[in-house]
């Protein structure tokens, strides 16, 4: 009997973990409310001598999307003497020969194809050999699948006149949203991060994070910060770190949007995950300890902590679902009391508040209309359901990432997809090898269903809501990782 009280006790631990996350979402959801038009200046405000930009485009084998990269890329609105862009391109196939080709087609751009002999370093690698030879004073970054609005760089590059910043980040849009239920919950997690928590720190002078592309750097900040480390799976966030730490600020631009791809099937998402979440869990471990040691602001640090500790979360779902097995029998057998489950009451606050986040970033995106409400109240509990289908996968990558294991940097394939040419099967970077996490979660799916069904015979409803959540999302995540590692 007392093992089960020891399983309590562990999903309460849990859940505490999850609500103290859920305090610091509430705090950024207030922050987001008070400054919703963050940043957005005046006409006035455009009327600077434009610098000398140089773009970065990594690329590494991506035949089906450098094309309209570098389309894109060549239609900005910006002076062609002030311009040059780079395509550091380790690819290994035929994107090269295509890059070679593309770019030929606009001989009034400043074009550098730039080929590393090696890989080292990868992306972060790749970016700090561009920097050593790029001309600008000012560094924008777009990854492959990106299309970047024309006028990016005449809306970003004015905040530069402030000299103390270093970093002005875009907001993320979505290319191919409505492609399926994979891309929807996908555009449905992002817009929360880019809406509520982006604005949320931004506007409290929290450290906030370049994502990675959609962003402008100053060559003289990247510089000072130590330039680009491969280190960590997400150098992106690395850098932003140390940046701020050396007293940059960053910008946040929430009006200016930068259009990309979402990964349409579950081993790409999965692998952009376990990177972003194993990088973020190293830059925790690199970052965490100096942020709490040194002078910043107490508001600060709790959000730094939030924020580089944020990939606990799926750690937490993780505990709290298996622990759950066990807590659940305890009820059914009697072993519980079941007045203790009137006390979790308190844990509902969590999801409250997480819903709360979420409404407020997709209803603001949505205009505030009934249909926006109806999408989100579909959305909502899916999204939350795939996440904790997710929660093994990305506890993995946590666990990695905590421990020092050090893993390859494993690109996220490329689709371009369109009403024309919908078929992701013959993407030639798809995986076809199925990792033992996929049977496993395909095994807790089919435990936790068994669990949904006796407690309906029964009658023990206490945890039912959430078994039924944790069945779902295990069932979609362990059925759409498999079929997405077919082989066409």
């Amino acid at each position: 009997m007392e093992i089960i009280y020891v399983f309590l006790a562990v999903y309460i631990l849990a859940m505490v973990f999850v609500l103290f996350y859920s305090l610091a979402q509430a705090h950024l959801l207030y922050h987001f409310f008070k400054n919703r038009d963050l940043n957005i200046p005046t006409k006035e405000f455009y009327a600077v001598e434009l610098p000398f930009v140089t773009v970065q485009l990594p690329v590494y084998n991506e035949k089906y999307v450098v094309e309209r990269l570098v389309e894109a890329c060549a239609k900005f609105n910006y002076p062609k003497n002030r311009l040059e862009i780079q395509l550091l391109d380790d690819s290994t196939d035929e994107t090269s020969a295509l890059i070679a080709k593309q770019i030929s087609k606009f001989p009034e751009i400043d074009f550098c194809h730039i080929q590393r002999k090696d890989r080292q370093g990868f992306k972060a690698g790749a970016l700090k050999e561009g920097l050593e030879m790029a001309k600008g004073e000012f560094i924008a970054v777009f990854d492959a699948d990106f299309l970047p609005d024309p006028d990016f760089l005449r809306n970003a590059v004015p905040h530069f006149v402030n000299p103390k910043v270093g970093m002005v980040q875009s907001r993320w849009t979505h290319l191919n949203e409505c492609y399926s239920v994979l891309t929807r919950l996908q555009a449905f997690a992002l817009d929360a991060h880019f809406m509520v928590e982006q604005i949320g720190r931004n506007s409290q002078q929290a450290f906030i994070n370049f994502n990675g592309t959609g962003g402008i750097w100053r060559k003289a900040c990247i510089l000072d910060a130590g330039n680009w480390e491969s280190d960590t799976l997400t150098e992106d966030l690395d850098l932003s770190y140390r940046a701020q730490q050396k007293g940059w600020e960053f910008v946040y631009r929430p009006d200016i949007e930068s259009p990309a791809e979402l990964p349409p099937v579950m081993s790409a998402i999965k692998s952009q995950q376990f990177r972003w979440t194993k990088g973020g869990a190293e830059c925790a471990v690199k970052h965490l300890k100096n942020v709490l040691k040194n002078p910043f602001p107490t508001k600060v640090k709790i959000h730094a902590t939030a924020h580089l500790l944020n990939a606990l979360i799926f750690v937490a779902v993780l505990v709290v679902s298996i622990s759950s097995i066990p807590v659940w029998w305890g009820f059914q057998s009697g072993l519980l009391p079941s007045e203790y489950f009137n006390y979790a009451g308190v844990f509902l606050l969590s999801f409250l508040i997480i819903a709360l986040v979420y409404l407020a970033a997709n209803m603001s995106l949505g205009k505030y209309t009934l249909r926006s409400l109806g999408k989100f109240l579909w959305e909502l509990p899916l999204f939350l359901s795939v996440s904790m289908g997710l929660s093994l996968h990305n506890a993995q990558a946590v666990w990695e990432g905590m421990t020092g294991k050090k893993s390859a940097f494993i690109r996220t394939p490329k689709y371009n997809l369109s009403k024309e040419n919908n078929s992701w099967s013959s993407n030639i970077y798809n995986s076809f090898k199925v990792p033992v996490t996929t049977y496993i979660e395909g095994a807790l799916a089919f435990v936790f269903a068994i669990i949904v069904v006796k407690s309906i015979i029964t009658g023990s409803y206490q945890m039912l809501v959430f078994h039924i959540m944790l069945a779902l999302g295990y069932s979609m995540v362990s059925y759409h990782s498999f079929i997405s590692y077919r082989k066409s």
